[in-house]
């Protein structure tokens, strides 16, 4: 079959398959591995495959760790390693293993090695519940164990995720028992609601880690009732009470009032009167069984004194009832009275006197007791807790007030005023009251309040203009105008606020742009309409909310950078400034490369251009790209664009490359008539790096005894190779020039060697040599640059031209510039006359062939 059938293309399908399989080596567990710590620094060492395999090396996945391709050294990336998210799954018993692939070694052998990530202890305990409730009888035995149920968890594995519990602000009350894999609460001391009903400790987690990391949940522990104690009654509970004969029915007599320290319906209590109370004391008294109010159950109508036992009881549920006494002293009806006659000094009408507020004690009113001269024991007095006072002068009493009146805590006073006595014969006079009723005035003594001393309200930029913002609010307690507000703003506020000075509503007249100012800060102020009249402020801050109204913006639209090439992978490009005046996510901004193939990534972290391979000038020189920055605002992101040029600068990473001679194999016959300076042949050679790096120079070298016996010379900058001198019959036969070819590169020059094989021959017949040529010097004139030099055949009319300048100027500077000057033609004319070559050392590396790389 011809070419390209399906029956060829199968076997070098199956050939392909089997050379794959050959070169695919999967490390079994535990030959090449490595373990690396997690959450480890950029560029931290993880391992080295120099030990397993030979360079050159390369890693195939880079996210979390890159390897240098010479050393095979392994090393961490700007991605962190956390095992808890790469392994989520796993147990705390078991490894977290990544498997990576590299090629290795100079036939490109793909291996699989497993990568094990240590744990750290990078994750504290955390409870579920900040608070743990618990609620245990005050009754319970000491030494029970309660059941915790929320326990602490550790991502952490190993030691790092191992927890121990202790108790802190336990009052030796409790203590912590731990039997895997429970935690257990235990009761070490009698409780007792009613001296204590809650405690509350701290449960403190920690791990076992090097630098252990601990979290605590409070621990709240409720005692709940039993009915371990009787109600008793109060020592302020009333003993004795004396009520008038003549008490009306359902008039309040008394009330009782016994207590019990359980809660509940432990504490419930009820009350009744004892069956060993008289009948007229259960017909005249009703007890309410809730409350403990002692009642009148009929109008009272009695001229004599008399005196009522009254025994209540307290029962509580299995509880003995606790008693009280309760005398009831009722007195004889009075059949007399007295009456008041009033002298009004200050402004009345119909006994209400108007009085502003604020006035000092001021005397209102002049009273008088009238009646029969036989009463005894007559006095006046005021009712009630009223700012009010009587003062008796000259059997007369003054009315007056004990402090000045205020208006917003009370506008209108009511005073009672009661007159009692005796008569001569010891009955009881029937009290006679008179009621006097002072209204007070207001004055403007209260500025404006306001509800609040501080607002604050946020609200989204690029609003509609007009809106409302809040209500301001404040009261004046005065009245009247006194108590009239109205609102402004500070004088110092910007134009675009304005509040009604009625209703206290603020709003904004404009569009409001976060990114020129962010906080409003106002001050209102509230005015009453008094006279003079008072003022208050208030503060308000209005936070403006961020939308996302701007996109991303780069210092300049076009960003420049130049780059050394064979930079390793990962290598910073070049920095972008960028920057989102907006906040937040709306602010948060992401580059990304676009438009482009070229092998370059973002790093956003720092906002770096990196590389992602090695760069080869000779291969492309200049990348234009994209840059895309995007912000993560919503509902929609805002994204910019900048265009990034960058220049791949030259290395000196290629040796010069001979084109001509095309082997080391090649000769050229020349004729013994060749006239001196003729152009017998030429080397042609290329350098593909630039500048420095590709200028390219050409040295005959030969050993020491042979350096001045070749007829030949090579221009070491053309490559031009001349007859130096007339050929003689010694000359005659095989001439062998072993040129060094090198370029001028910096720091270290590099280099490609040739033989120039010249047969001086009378026939001009076309020679060929069955083998290369040997080299025969010695070591030091082969070598780097750096260490050893090299003779250099140059023309005179360059390098020795160049020298004797040099030298020229040297001599120049030690005499007078006239006298230098003739001294240099002089020299320059002598030596043109030489025609004796100088060599020059020029360092090479020792190679292991001497002819072009062709």
């Amino acid at each position: 079959m011809g070419h390209g059938t399906p029956d060829n293309m199968n076997w070098a399908g199956r050939l392909q398959n089997l050379l794959l399989l050959v070169h695919l080596r999967q490390i079994v567990c535990g030959s090449v591995h490595f373990t690396v710590p997690e959450e480890q620094e950029p560029g931290t060492l993880a391992g080295s495959f120099s030990e397993y395999f030979p360079p050159p090396y390369q890693l195939l996945t880079q996210e979390y760790l890159w390897m240098d391709k010479n050393t095979g050294n392994i090393y961490t990336t700007e991605q962190k390693m956390d095992r808890e998210a790469l392994c989520p799954e796993e147990t705390k018993a078991e490894e977290c293993i990544i498997l990576l692939n590299a090629v290795v070694g100079p036939s490109g052998d793909l291996i699989q090695f497993p990568v094990i990530i240590e744990d750290i202890n990078d994750n504290a305990p955390h409870f579920e519940n900040s608070e743990i409730h618990l609620r245990v009888s005050e009754d319970v035995t000491v030494g029970t164990s309660l059941l915790l149920d929320d326990q602490a968890m550790d991502q952490d594995a190993g030691r790092n995720g191992e927890l121990q519990y202790h108790l802190e602000n336990f009052d030796d009350v409790f203590s912590l028992k731990i039997e895997e894999p429970f935690i257990m609460l235990i009761v070490k001391t009698g409780l007792d609601r009613e001296a204590r009903d809650q405690y509350q400790i701290l449960l403190v987690a920690t791990d076992c880690g090097t630098h252990p990391l601990s979290a605590t949940a409070t621990l709240i522990v409720t005692v709940t009732d039993v009915n371990d104690n009787c109600p008793s009654f109060s020592s302020d509970s009333p003993r004795s009470v004396t009520i008038p004969g003549d008490a009306r029915k359902n008039m309040l007599v008394a009330q009782v009032s016994a207590t019990d320290p359980d809660s509940g319906l432990n504490a419930a209590i009820v009350y009744s009167l004892s069956p060993k109370v008289s009948e007229r004391a259960k017909k005249l008294f009703s007890l309410d069984s809730l409350t403990g109010y002692i009642r009148l159950t009929q109008d009272l109508q009695s001229d004599t004194a008399e005196e009522l036992l009254l025994k209540v009881l307290a029962s509580g549920h299995h509880c003995p009832p606790a008693d009280t006494q309760v005398t009831v002293s009722v007195l004889p009806k009075a059949n007399q009275e007295l009456t008041i006659k009033i002298g009004f000094i200050a402004e009345q009408q119909n006994q209400t006197m108007v009085l502003p507020e604020n006035q000092p004690p001021t005397v209102l009113a002049v009273l008088e007791l009238e009646g029969d001269n036989s009463f005894k024991g007559s006095s006046l007095s005021i009712e009630g807790e009223v700012p009010f006072t009587l003062s008796l002068q000259n059997g007369k009493y003054l009315l007056s007030t004990s402090k000045p009146l205020d208006y917003e805590i009370k506008r209108e006073h009511h005073i009672s005023v009661v007159a009692q006595g005796r008569s001569a014969e010891g009955s009881v006079i029937v009290p006679s009251r008179s009621v006097i009723r002072v209204l007070v005035a207001d004055v403007n003594d209260n500025a404006p309040h306001f509800f609040q001393s501080h607002y604050q309200l946020e609200v989204e930029e690029n609003n509609q203009p007009g809106i409302s913002l809040l209500q301001v609010s404040a009261s004046d307690a005065d009245s009247g105008y006194n108590g009239r507000v109205t609102y402004r703003l500070s004088k110092h506020t910007s134009t675009i606020f304005n509040i009604d000075p009625l209703t206290g509503q603020l709003s904004v007249s404009a569009s409001l742009d976060r990114e020129q100012q962010g906080v409003h800060k106002l001050t209102v102020f509230a005015r009453d309409s008094g006279s003079p009249p008072l003022e208050s402020l208030a503060t308000v801050s209005i936070c403006v909310l961020d939308q996302n109204d701007n996109a991303p913006v780069f210092l300049t639209p076009h960003f420049i950078f130049f780059i050394h090439e064979n930079v390793p992978p990962f290598a910073p490009v070049g920095k972008f400034g960028v920057a989102d005046p907006d906040k937040g996510e709306n602010g948060n901004i992401e580059l990304n490369v676009v438009n482009s193939s070229g092998p370059f990534v973002v790093d956003n972290t720092q906002r770096i251009l990196r590389t992602t391979t090695n760069l080869d000038r000779e291969k492309e020189d200049r990348y234009e790209l994209y840059l895309l920055a995007s912000d993560h605002g919503h509902p929609t992101a805002l994204t910019s664009t900048a265009r990034v040029t960058i220049f791949v600068e030259d290395v000196n990473d290629n040796q010069p490359k001979v084109i001509l001679p095309s082997s080391n194999s090649s000769c050229l016959t020349v004729s013994p008539a060749t006239m001196a300076g003729t152009m017998v042949t030429k080397i042609y050679a290329i350098d593909e790096d630039s500048g420095l790096n590709s200028e390219i120079t050409y040295t005959h070298v030969a050993p020491e005894p042979m350096q001045n016996s070749s007829p030949f010379q090579v221009d070491s900058r053309s490559g031009n190779i001349t007859l130096g001198q007339q050929l003689l019959m010694k000359d005659l036969g095989m001439h062998h020039l072993f040129v060094v070819v090198r370029d001028e590169g910096k720091p270290t020059p590099l280099y490609s060697t040739v033989w120039v094989n010249l047969l001086v021959n009378e026939s001009m017949e076309p020679c060929h040599l069955d083998k290369a040529p040997t080299w025969t010097g010695t070591r030091d004139l082969v070598q780097s640059p750096s260490k050893a030099s090299i003779c250099e055949i140059e023309n005179p009319s360059s390098a020795q031209l160049t020298l004797l300048v040099g030298l020229g100027m040297m001599l120049a500077s030690l005499f007078l510039l006239v006298l230098s000057a003739i001294l240099y033609l002089k020299k320059r004319r002598s030596q043109n006359k030489r025609r004796h070559v100088e060599e020059n050392e020029i360092a090479l590396r020792l190679k292991d062939k001497y002819h072009s790389d062709d």
